[in-house]
């Protein structure tokens, strides 16, 4: 038996930016986790998870080995999976079945996901077990590059932001592949060449540390969003050819470069300072793309937050799920957090998780 975590994440600066080549973010990951535990079996490969009901999905090889599944509602696993059994037959090693059992911290009692990066969690926790299974000793790096692969093969908005945070833990500065150029390439070449194809260049992922005494407080509003679809219509509404949405990048860099030294240079009071132009940028993008960025729950979070000393924005797309707070040491976090729970919000119990916890 193998068993694989992947811890889910939240985006502190650089959403909506990110997904453009070479464009910076932070996340950070937390200690909730997709946990995989991998077991052999003989006739065929089953997947199990309670979000998709009783009975697993079978999986099989075809006559040509590709794996396919009659019914799969679990495409990102099935994609991770069919991804590393390409790599797997590149190197020459023998086939086997096995199961994967899912098991997700990542969303409430009643299954309402907090945005945490589930999509991107159990691909990584995916990849992970079966890398271990089959030996392949696959760096970090490529572990997240076969991720990547996987992911956009569902779907070529994914920014890699979850995926990356997954991957490495802790606090990290993120910039996202050309995902439409390793589709391309992926498409006439083998797993082994695609995981150094051109479109990697303007991928960069770096560690950060935060500083001491800094915390980070995370609020669920108890209304999840779809981040494909928010972005999306970011981009129906502001083109790349659109003053709005260049300037809208050219802030945000300022911001995340920005935040990203405060962050390295222990500086809490311009941490905060830039989380709260990280903010005011996406109202601004909200404004002009007549999306919604910050729900009223949202801003009740916010609201609530700066009134109490902290600085707080949504994380990641907004339009739901959750929002962040950096507090200070004097900060009362008990206070922010009752009164959070008097407007409908619920406090998470959250941790950054780094890979030396585990």
């Amino acid at each position: 038996m193998i068993e694989a975590k992947a811890p889910g994440k939240l985006f502190i600066a650089g959403e909506y930016a990110v997904v453009e080549p070479g464009h910076q973010s932070v996340l950070v990951a937390v200690d909730r986790f997709i946990t995989i535990t991998l077991t052999p079996s003989e006739d065929a490969g089953r997947i199990h998870s309670a979000e998709y009901g009783r009975l697993p999905v079978e999986w099989r090889r075809d006559d040509s080995g590709q794996v396919v599944a009659e019914d799969h509602p679990y495409d990102y696993v099935m994609s991770a999976l069919s991804t590393v059994e390409r790599l797997r037959e590149e190197r020459g090693i023998a086939p086997a079945y096995f199961d994967l059992h899912i098991e997700s911290e990542l969303d409430d009692a009643s299954g309402h996901k907090y945005g945490l990066g589930s999509s991107g969690a159990v691909v990584v926790a995916t990849i992970s077990a079966i890398n271990d299974y089959y030996e392949l000793g696959l760096s970090t790096m490529d572990r997240f590059k076969l991720a990547m692969l996987a992911t956009i093969a569902v779907s070529k908005r994914a920014s890699g932001g979850d995926i990356a945070t997954s991957t490495f833990g802790g606090w990290i500065s993120y910039s996202s592949p050309d995902r439409d150029a390793l589709l391309e390439y992926s498409a006439t070449h083998s797993v082994t060449e695609s995981l150094s194809a051109p479109g990697w260049d303007g991928c960069a992922i770096s560690t950060l540390s935060a500083p001491m005494g800094l915390r980070l407080l995370v609020g669920w509003t108890g209304s999840p969003a779809s981040t494909a679809a928010l972005v999306g219509s970011v981009k129906k509404a502001s083109p790349k050819d659109s003053p709005q949405y260049s300037t809208f990048l050219e802030r945000t860099q300022t911001c995340v470069s920005g935040l990203i030294a405060a962050l390295e240079g222990g500086d809490v009071p311009a941490s905060q300072g830039f989380l709260r132009r990280v903010r005011e940028n996406l109202l601004l993008l909200q404004e002009s793309s007549g999306i919604v960025i910050e729900t009223d729950a949202l801003t009740a979070l916010c609201d609530i937050a700066e009134s109490h000393g902290a600085t707080a924005k949504p994380a990641g797309a907004g339009g739901g799920d959750c929002g962040i707070a950096f507090a200070d040491p004097a900060t009362d976090v008990a206070e922010i957090w009752r009164t959070w729970e008097e407007a409908g919000i619920r406090p998470l119990d959250l941790n950054v998780y780094s890979k030396e916890d585990a």
